[in-house]
C-alpha cells in the first residue's frame, strides 16, 4: 500500500484539478518533471479521479493496474472523468469553481476463491474492501466508498452486477471472478 505525505496529496490534488481545467478548456494536461518528483509520485500506481458538482457524481474514471507513474495517472484520469466518463457530457468551464476533487489510490486487486455465496459473505468486508466482477468480457467495480450508499452486501453486488450489464442476482446465479481491493482516499476539502 501506498504511503502518501499530505504535501504530496495535496500536490496530486492540484494536478488534478489542473488537469481537468486545462481539458474542459481544450488545452494540453500538465506537464511534469519526474526527475523533480518524490519516489512515491513516480512509482507505478493504479488511481481512480472522482469529480462531484454540488454532492452529485459529475464523472469518476481510473485504472485497476496500475501501467504509469502514480502522478501520470492522477493527471490522465483526472482528464478522462471530466470528459470522457460516458455517464456524462463533457465538463464545461463555468462548471469548474463548483466541482470538489477526491482520488483513490489502488492496492493490487486480488482474486478470492469462494465455493459458496455464503463464504462470499465472509470474504468481502463492507467499507473496506473495493469489489470487481469479472463475467467473461464483462467487468464491473465499485470503489469502497460505494459501501457508503450501498452499506449491505446484496445490494451493493446487485448494483455491480447492474453496472456490468447483467441482472441485481446474477452474482448469485453465475460464478463470477470476483477479486477485491482496497485504497488510500483523500479529497480537496480534507487537504
Amino acid at each position: 500500500m501506498y504511503t502518501l505525505s499530505e504535501d504530496e496529496k495535496r500536490e496530486l490534488l492540484s494536478l488534478a484539478r489542473q488537469s481537468i481545467a486545462n481539458a474542459a478548456c481544450g488545452e494540453n494536461p500538465p506537464v511534469v518533471n519526474l526527475e523533480e518528483k518524490s519516489v512515491s509520485l513516480r512509482e507505478p500506481g493504479a488511481t481512480f479521479v472522482t469529480i462531484t458538482r454540488k454532492g452529485d457524481l459529475r464523472g469518476c474514471i481510473g485504472t485497476l493496474e496500475p501501467y504509469q507513474p502514480l502522478i501520470l495517472d492522477v493527471i490522465e484520469h483526472a482528464a478522462a472523468a471530466a470528459m470522457n466518463d460516458f455517464r456524462f457530457l463533457p465538463v464545461r468551464p463555468e462548471e469548474l469553481d463548483e466541482l470538489e476533487l477526491e482520488i483513490s489510490v489502488l492496492t493490487r486487486p486480488r482474486k478470492i476463491t469462494y465455493s459458496s455465496i455464503d463464504e462470499l459473505y465472509q470474504l468481502i468486508t463492507p467499507g473496506r474492501d473495493g469489489v470487481v466482477i469479472r463475467d467473461g468480457a464483462r467487468r464491473a467495480t465499485f470503489l469502497p466508498q460505494v459501501w457508503e450508499q450501498l452499506p449491505e452486501l446484496d445490494e451493493f453486488m446487485g448494483h455491480l452486477c447492474r453496472k456490468m450489464g447483467a441482472s441485481a442476482d446474477y452474482w448469485k446465479k453465475s460464478r463470477l471472478e470476483i477479486s477485491v481491493y482496497q485504497v488510500i482516499e483523500f479529497r480537496e476539502k480534507e487537504n
